[in-house]
């Protein structure tokens, strides 16, 4: 797939001794781990130095169009003991600095100490995600599933999104390990469960080419 369609697998972008050690540092990281996963990882020195490796980089400048800044980075952990169905969505909380009095932004929570407000598909558009596996990524592990060019649509109602699994078939982001898939926050997408004991943990980290992302929003770094 390509970035038209929202996503993209790029395969074989790290060598198993490059994620070991940022692993081992989310890992040593007990006060924010989860059985599901951990978040807020870029206050971490080795998850932020990682995140501005330059060919992660490279990647979402090639969305953004654009030179890329991460802000959020997120550790998802499937797995035996920690294992659930996402349903089909699109990803339109982002973590700010300051809340606004706005008509398009909100509603508003916390969330671990950090700020996070729902962002109108404007400000969605400026930013793509970069999913890096640290394990394989298989038809049986519950992986990545996208509704293709969904991300074009706005933000859509729950309504609107069932309709859209309806009308428009899945695409499965079966990914090895090393590699990395970029998606689009707007791009509908789900994961089932999985079916096997093996772990499926990935790194979701998030970037935007400027960090004020709207009128009078700043972005925080979480």
């Amino acid at each position: 797939m390509n970035d038209d369609s929202g996503s993209r697998i790029v395969p074989g972008v790290f060598p198993p001794t490059e994620l070991a050690p940022v692993l081992a540092a989310i890992e040593a990281d007990v006060g924010s781990r989860s059985r599901a996963g951990a978040r807020h990882l870029l206050r971490l020195p080795a998850v932020h130095e990682f995140a501005e490796d330059a060919r992660l980089l490279a990647i979402a400048g090639e969305f953004l169009k654009e030179s890329a800044r991460p802000f959020r980075a997120t550790l998802f952990d499937k797995s035996a003991d920690a294992n659930w169905l996402v349903v089909w969505h699109q990803d339109t909380a982002l973590p700010v600095r300051r809340r606004v009095d706005s008509s398009e932004w909100g509603p508003w929570s916390m969330k671990a100490g950090v700020l996070y407000a729902h962002a109108p598909a404007e400000a969605l558009a400026r930013i793509v995600a970069l999913r890096v596996h640290f394990d394989d990524s298989t038809g049986a592990n519950g992986p990545l599933r996208v509704l293709p060019h969904t991300h074009s649509l706005g933000v859509l109602s729950d309504e609107a999104i069932g309709k859209l699994v309806k009308d428009i078939a899945p695409v499965e982001c079966q990914a090895a390990a090393g590699s990395v898939v970029a998606m689009r926050p707007l791009l509908v997408h789900s994961s089932s469960k999985s079916r096997e004991p093996l772990p499926r943990r990935v790194l979701h980290i998030e970037y935007a080419a400027d960090r004020n992302i709207s009128p009078g929003i700043e972005l925080a770094v979480a």
